[in-house]
C-alpha cells in the first residue's frame, strides 16, 4: 500500500549549519515537491551539553533563505509535534520502557572510569555479546540491587541488546541492498537518566515512527548507523512501517579525499555555511556564501548536482526544474568533489541572466557605500545591463562601472603610457567639438558621425578611440564606447574630455 511521501531534515543545534547539511536538506526538499509530500523540520538536540544559542534560528534562517519550504516544524507547527526533541523526553520514556520490557533492552550502571578500564585491558573493547557478561549491568546483576542503585539515584544508561551473527538488510534507494552482520555492532546506549533523555539512535527512530516519515534521506555517514536502526524497528515491531533509506554521497574536499571541511574553506578562501556565522563562544565569524554575495538560487543549483544530475547536459535550472527532475536513480554511490569555483561560475550565470531592474536593485545598497544613494534607479539598470555579464558577484557591478557613477580621480598609468601620444590632446579638443555637435547621441548615430570624422581626418581608429575611452573612464576597459556615451550626460562626457587634457596633457 503506497504512502504519503514525508520527509524530515533533522540537524542538531550545535552550531552553523554545514553545506554539506544544506544539500541533505535540499534534496528532502526536491524529493518532497516532487511527490506531493510534506518537509518536516525537526530539531535534534538531545545533547544537551553540546547546544550552541542562535543555532536553531540560524537553521531556520538558512533555509528560508534558500527557498526551502517548510511544511512542519517548530515555527510551522503541525499535528505531529512537538518538533524539538527536547520537548518530548515523556515520548521517549515510554518506549525505553517497551524494550526494557521485553528483553530487547537492559540498563548499564558502568562508570567512566570502568569503561576505561575495561578498553586498557581489552584490545578493540566493544560494549557487545562478547564483553556485557563481564560488565556492570541488569543481565549480570540480581534485580534487587538493579532496583536499589536506580532508587538510590545511581546514573545508569540504557543500551540495545544486540543479537550477535545476524544478517541486516538496509535496502538503500542509491546503494541498493547492504548487507551488515549485527557482530560488528555494539550494545549502542539508547537512553541516559542523567539528563532524562534519549540519545540520537532512539529518539530519531521513534520520531520518524510516530510522525509517519515514509523515506529517511541523509548523508552517507549515517550509513553505518542504518543496521541499528532496522533492528529498532524490528525490536518495536514496526517492520511495516519503516522508512525507505537514501544516502546521500558525501561532499569532498576540492582537492584530494577526505570529507569537506570549514578548514579546507578558510584555506582556499570560499564559505562551508549559507550564512555568516558568529560564534557564541569564542567569539570567532566564519563567512556565509549570503554575506559573500551569492544569490540563494545559484547555491541551490549548484549543490543540486553535487551528487546528482538530471540525465542530460542541463546545468543552471532554477527550483522549479530541479523538482521536475529530481531522481535518486542519478545520485551518485560515490562522493562528490566540492568544486567551490563552478559555485562562483552559477552565480555568474545566474546574474548575467537576471532582470537588469532587480540586479540594479542589488546593487543599490553598494553605490550607497560609494556615496551615491541618490542616483536613478532606471539609469543604474542600464548601466548595469550593459556590465553584467563580466561579473561573478553584486558587488563587482562597481569594479567594472564605476566610471558610470563619478568621474576617474586618476589614469591607468599603462594604458596613459601606450594611448595618449603626442598630438592626443590636440585630437580630443577636436572630439569634444564633434560630440557637442551631435544632436543625436544614440550609439549607432554617435559611432558613424565619430568615425566618419575620425577617416575623414586620416586619424588612427584605434589611437583615437582607446585615448577617447581612457579619457570617459579612466582606463582602457567597460563596454562598447558609444553605448557609454549614450547613457552618460553629453556634458558629462566632454567634462571629462576636458579634465584628462588638462592632466595628461
Amino acid at each position: 500500500m503506497d504512502r504519503k511521501v514525508r520527509v524530515r531534515f533533522a540537524p542538531s543545534p550545535t552550531g552553523p549549519l554545514h553545506i554539506g547539511g544544506v544539500r541533505t536538506a535540499l534534496f528532502n526538499y526536491l524529493f518532497a515537491r516532487q511527490n506531493g509530500g510534506d518537509m518536516i523540520l525537526r530539531i535534534e538536540d538531545t545533547d544537551s551539553q553540546r547546544f550552541v544559542p542562535g543555532a536553531e534560528e540560524y537553521i531556520n534562517e538558512a533555509l528560508a533563505w534558500l527557498g526551502i519550504g517548510i511544511d512542519e516544524g517548530v515555527r510551522e507547527g503541525g499535528a505531529y509535534g512537538p518538533y524539538k526533541q527536547s520537548e518530548r523526553k515523556e515520548i521517549y520514556k515510554k518506549y525505553v520502557d517497551m524494550l526494557l520490557d521485553a528483553g530487547k533492552a537492559y540498563i548499564a550502571f558502568d562508570t567512566l572510569e570502568e569503561l576505561a578500564k575495561a578498553r586498557e585491558e581489552h584490545p578493540n573493547f566493544q560494549y557487545d555479546a562478547s564483553t556485557r557478561g563481564m560488565m556492570r549491568n541488569s543481565l549480570t546483576m540480581p534485580a534487587e540491587e538493579v532496583k536499589a542503585l536506580i532508587d538510590g539515584g545511581t546514573q545508569y544508561v540504557v543500551r540495545f541488546l544486540i543479537e550477535p551473527d545476524r544478517d541486516v538488510e538496509v535496502d538503500d534507494l542509491i546503494r541498493g541492498k547492504v548487507v551488515i552482520n549485527s557482530s560488528i555492532l555494539d550494545d549502542k546506549v539508547l537512553y541516559k537518566s542523567a539528563d532524562n533523555l534519549p540519545t540520537y539512535h532512539l529518539a530519531n527512530i521513534v520520531d520518524d515512527h510516530l510522525m509517519e516519515v515514509s523515506h529517511v534521506i541523509r548523508g552517507e555517514e549515517w550509513l553505518p548507523s542504518a543496521p541499528l536502526h532496522v533492528l529498532l524497528y524490528r525490536a518495536f515491531g514496526w517492520e511495516d512501517t519503516m522508512p525507505r533509506f537514501v544516502h546521500l554521497p558525501l561532499l569532498l574536499k576540492p582537492v584530494g579525499n577526505g570529507k569537506l571541511s570549514k578548514r579546507d574553506g578558510d584555506k582556499l578562501g570560499f564559505p562551508v555555511f549559507p550564512l555568516e556565522w558568529h560564534d557564541p563562544k569564542s567569539g570567532d565569524i566564519s563567512s556565509g556564501y549570503r554575506e559573500q554575495g551569492y544569490l540563494p538560487e545559484a547555491v541551490v543549483n549548484f549543490l543540486a548536482l553535487l551528487g546528482w544530475n538530471p540525465g542530460d547536459d542541463t546545468e543552471v535550472m532554477p527550483m522549479e526544474e530541479l523538482i521536475r527532475k529530481f531522481s535518486f536513480a542519478h545520485c551518485s554511490k560515490a562522493g562528490a568533489k566540492f568544486d567551490y569555483k563552478k559555485g562562483i561560475w552559477f552565480n555568474h550565470e545566474y546574474l548575467m541572466n537576471m532582470d537588469s531592474e532587480r540586479l540594479a536593485q542589488l546593487f543599490m545598497p553598494v553605490l550607497a557605500e560609494h556615496g551615491h544613494a541618490d542616483v536613478d534607479p532606471a539609469y543604474v539598470a542600464r548601466a548595469v545591463d550593459m556590465i553584467k555579464g563580466r561579473i561573478d558577484f553584486v558587488r563587482d557591478l562597481w569594479t567594472q562601472g564605476d566610471f558610470f557613477f563619478e568621474a576617474p580621480q586618476s589614469y591607468a598609468e599603462k594604458d596613459v603610457k601606450k594611448r595618449w601620444k603626442e598630438g592626443t590632446a590636440e585630437i580630443m579638443t577636436q572630439l569634444i567639438e564633434v560630440l557637442e555637435g551631435i544632436d543625436d547621441m544614440t550609439s549607432a548615430n554617435a559611432e558613424k558621425i565619430v568615425l566618419d570624422w575620425i577617416a575623414a581626418n586620416g586619424y588612427h581608429l584605434g589611437n583615437v578611440m582607446n585615448a577617447f575611452r581612457l579619457a570617459v573612464v579612466g582606463a582602457c576597459r567597460g563596454p562598447h564606447m558609444f553605448d557609454i556615451t549614450e547613457l552618460m550626460p553629453k556634458t558629462e562626457v566632454t567634462a571629462r574630455l576636458r579634465r584628462a587634457i588638462e592632466t595628461l596633457g
